[in-house]
């Protein structure tokens, strides 16, 4: 169920392993994507579909400031191409291996479970079997279980693609972080950071986007919008003429779902957003293709299984021991995260890119090993001011008192 991109993920695995496919979803599969998808130029690599890069930089930098800098004006290199997906063709390319499925355009209102099979019966009145079910509808689906562990932090982020009076970043530059405070007031300072996030896109087309990590709630896009004019006011620059906005608003901690349930999920309905970062194209490609197979070969072996039993198995080879115990280091991580203010956060992301390319950038994409990441978290705390290492250990409560 679903036409977004983890759905087309599953489905293009899913075919590609022989398995019969019937996709229901609200809205066309070709209908075009309306954000765009980052990811770091080595991760696309190892997955072989560079090609369907739009877009790619290797001038990739960060602004936070530190004890010496303290308005960031010296940017942090990254030394690491950074990279967009071109939507259209990255869609495309899914849907060509998905040839053959069936797409109707139906709306689910109620799943039953019923042994062998699961039924889905939908608004029109039609009702769908299938051996198992999975639910790709993102994380507002009303099917998926899972606990209540209080407020869900999101990130929030108001965006610009444009062109401006004069530039917002170098040529050819990519802007990962932009934290500088120097349009804040000190009343401003006070409130839940944001940061700008930045690219030229070339022939005098840039694209702004002002973010803010998580917050409990998050912040409206109107307020994202006023804190975007402001910083690029502060700089004398204006926006001439606006080619597309971008709202972008996702839960960050999401609890994971119950796992024992009969209905299997796929991306943000299974909270494979990174807590840490936000990002989940990377991982929609790199781990769908093991559940399909998983999938595949447990009907393949036991043609009877039942939809509860096959359910189990694909949560089972989704969310790993490892991968359960990876998103709870990084939701803990998150959580002291937003605790911090504003200056406590520059420290703190300053320090977290001084670690080794191959430890931040594994910690981004989720990719390293739990030994490793332990470890590597182990090595950020020790690197960090003991300010920082004071809300690492404590949160929020103790961060503000020190």
């Amino acid at each position: 169920m679903g036409a977004g991109p983890a759905a087309l993920c599953i489905v293009a695995e899913l075919v590609q392993q022989g398995l019969q496919v019937q996709a229901l979803a609200s809205h066309a599969p070709d209908q075009p994507w309306p954000n765009t998808y980052g990811i770091w130029a080595e991760e696309v690599e190892s997955l072989g579909m560079a090609s369907l890069l739009g877009h790619r930089w290797s001038n990739t930098v960060s602004y936070f400031g530190n004890g010496v800098d303290l308005e960031g004006m010296t940017p942090v290199q990254h030394h690491f191409d950074y990279g967009l997906f071109d939507q259209s063709a990255l869609q495309s390319a899914l849907l060509l291996k998905c040839a053959g499925v069936n797409w109707r355009l139906e709306t689910a209102k109620e799943i039953r479970f019923l042994g062998a099979h699961t039924e889905v019966v939908c608004n029109s009145g039609n009702i769908f079997q299938a051996r198992v079910v999975i639910d790709a509808i993102g994380h507002k689906s009303p099917f998926i279980r899972r606990p209540n562990h209080g407020p869900v932090a999101q990130q929030a982020a108001y965006g610009v693609v444009g062109r401006f009076s004069s530039p917002p970043v170098d040529s050819r530059q990519f802007v990962l972080m932009d934290f500088r405070p120097d349009h804040l007031s000190k009343a401003e300072l006070k409130e839940p950071p944001s940061f700008l996030y930045a690219m030229d896109f070339g022939e005098g087309v840039f694209f702004v986007e002002e973010t803010s990590l998580a917050c409990a709630p998050p912040l409206s896009w109107s307020n994202l919008k006023e804190r975007l004019y402001a910083r690029l006011s502060n700089r004398g620059i204006e926006i001439q003429e606006v080619l597309h906005e971008e709202h972008c608003l996702f839960p960050m901690n999401l609890p994971l779902p119950d796992r024992n349930q009969s209905l299997l999920a796929f991306g943000g309905s299974a909270s494979m957003v990174h807590p840490a970062s936000g990002y989940m194209v990377g991982a929609l490609l790199r781990r769908a293709p093991t559940l399909a197979k998983q999938l595949a070969e447990a009907i393949a072996i036991e043609p009877a299984l039942d939809s509860e039993i096959l359910a189990k198995k694909g949560w089972q080879v989704l969310w790993t021991n490892e991968l359960v115990q990876r998103h709870r280091l990084y939701q803990f991580g998150l959580e002291r995260l937003m605790s911090f203010d504003e200056a406590r956060l520059r420290s703190f992301f300053a320090t977290f890119f001084r670690l080794p390319r191959e430890d931040w950038s594994g910690f981004l994409a989720n990719t390293l090993p739990l030994s490793r990441l332990v470890i590597v978290m182990l090595r950020l705390f020790a690197m960090s001011p003991w300010k920082v290492r004071i809300g690492m250990l404590f949160g929020a409560s103790k961060a503000k008192e020190i």
